[in-house]
């Protein structure tokens, strides 16, 4: 809906959170202010308390006295909301993932498509870049990184790879990280490859998994019972802590039972079968294809 992010599953997210009347609502992943402006749109009489810590969005603010912007990650979503006397909520909004205008501004360093610098912060004024990660950690650290965030097979060879390279010349752009992995990985599976790797370093730059994990955790405690959360994800160790979480609670996904055998969860999952963008999104927007979205109603 707008040049700086297009909102993935728009009308699905807004019809998701089922908004009521004079209700509280939360958009902690703010970006363009697409989502944002459709929740305003669709209902007059909410309020909107949004979220983003990338300087680069707080432009979209939107000129509207229902509306405040909270400058912050959302991992400190409840002791905001407490400052601006907004709980408990009547529904969360989270669009996780990297917005359009990140991927495709050279510098921030998310997208394999162009050379820039290896930064991928989500926060430009936080500390630790994907490049101080790349010429600090060991061979077994880095192992870990792409083995866990990247899921990639042969990730001891390139972690190896990496450190023979800095030793000789520190990292410092993303070309220097594409031609180190395109020797680890047949040219048909290249863009595969790379993005397997820029999004293991982006996740342990951001400590994207355990800032979801707060978040999850904290959005229960900030919401009616009732209220709805919906959560848009684009791989799979995201969805599985937010599908873990809906279905039991905790984000190992094992079912805990009280003594007469009743689930003992905070949630009920609204959608059984995760959403996914319509043919037409798809066509209209091909970064939506990996999305997945549900969508869970407190207790």
């Amino acid at each position: 809906m707008t040049k700086y992010h297009t909102p993935v599953l728009f009308q699905e997210s807004i019809e998701g959170l089922a908004l009521q009347d004079n209700g509280n609502y939360v958009d902690v992943t703010f970006g363009g202010g697409g989502h944002s402006r459709g929740i305003l749109k669709s209902n007059e009489s909410c309020k909107l308390f949004a979220f983003d810590q990338d300087s680069d969005s707080h432009e979209n603010e939107i000129d509207d006295e229902r509306f405040t912007l909270i400058k912050q990650n959302f991992r400190y979503l409840k002791n905001n909301l407490r400052m601006f006397d907004a709980l408990p909520i009547d529904g969360l909004l989270a669009d996780l993932g990297v917005s359009s205008h990140q991927f495709d501004i050279p510098d921030r360093g998310f997208s394999t498509r162009f050379d820039g610098p290896l930064d991928m912060r989500m926060n430009p004024m936080q500390k630790g870049t994907a490049a101080d990660l790349l010429n600090t950690k060991t061979q077994e650290e880095l192992t870990s990184i792409f083995k866990l965030y990247g899921e990639i097979k042969n990730a001891w060879k390139l972690a190896e790879a990496i450190i023979l390279e800095r030793d000789l010349t520190p990292f410092k752009t993303t070309d220097q990280l594409k031609k180190v992995a395109k020797k680890f990985t047949p040219e048909k599976k290249l863009n595969q490859y790379l993005a397997q790797v820029f999004q293991a370093l982006r996740i342990e730059v951001n400590s994207e998994l355990d800032v979801l994990k707060e978040l999850l955790s904290q959005s229960v405690e900030v919401l009616k019972p009732q209220g709805r959360l919906v959560f848009i994800s684009y791989h799979s160790l995201e969805d599985r802590l937010v599908k873990n979480f809906f279905k039991t609670g905790n984000f190992e996904g094992k079912p805990e039972k009280d003594f007469y055998g009743n689930l003992i969860r905070p949630l009920e999952p609204v959608n059984r079968k995760v959403i996914v963008p319509t043919e037409e999104e798809l066509k209209e927007n091909p970064r939506s294809r990996s999305a997945k979205l549900r969508i869970a109603e407190k207790r």
